[in-house]
């Protein structure tokens, strides 16, 4: 499938075959896909949290508005970001040449440290990123997805033992859909949203 393709076929689908299985080399391969979506400074911040225990499925959908993709997708995976991986940046440069990390590695100290709004949203970013690169692949390999924020943060973070220095930034849903979506109910014109040079 092109990428046009994947772009005008994702669509946000809620209902899903609950018997349909990923295979082991299909999550991995996605998930390979998303490891190379673009973060800042290369510091790689998302982390994908594959919810696979049906059990424990349930107990999320209880606080995620009872909504069925949680229990019904092949793949489901709350999606966080690690507010503190700029505090290891050797690793994210360690490939590169030396005037490149003596460069960069100070910089991304520089930019983050002290800032947490900046990490916060540097964490939302990656993962919003990394959540459109999983929705476009699944589709490529045939399977549609839905990210979702209907559910509560709080309780979601104590089910899965979220570490302080993390946020939970979406889940996204993937797998067999049984329904067709909603045909699309109203796109805004490029006009409206696109505005040239500024506001003013």
């Amino acid at each position: 499938m092109q990428t046009e393709e994947a772009i005008s076929g994702r669509r946000s689908v809620k209902h899903y075959d609950p018997d349909h299985q990923m295979s082991d080399d299909e999550i991995d391969k996605l998930l390979s896909l998303a490891l190379l979506s673009p973060t800042a400074f290369n510091i790689q911040n998302w982390r994908f949290v594959v919810v696979s225990d049906p059990k424990f499925r349930k107990q999320i959908r209880k606080v995620a508005w009872d909504q069925e993709q949680v229990t019904d997708t092949s793949l489901f995976i709350v999606l966080c970001g690690n507010l503190k991986a700029w505090e290891q940046p050797a690793r994210y440069w360690v490939n590169a040449p030396q005037e490149v990390q003596d460069f960069m590695i100070p910089a991304i100290d520089e930019y983050y440290r002290g800032k947490e709004q900046v990490q916060r949203d540097e964490a939302m970013r990656s993962c919003g990123i990394a959540a459109q690169t999983l929705m476009l692949a699944a589709k490529s390999m045939g399977y549609d997805s839905c990210p979702m924020d209907g559910f509560d943060f709080e309780k979601v973070a104590e089910l899965i033992k979220l570490p302080d220095d993390h946020v939970i930034t979406m889940f996204v849903a993937v797998g067999k859909g049984t329904k067709e979506p909603w045909p699309r109910p109203g796109q805004l014109n490029l006009d409206e949203v696109v505005i040239k040079n500024s506001f003013g």
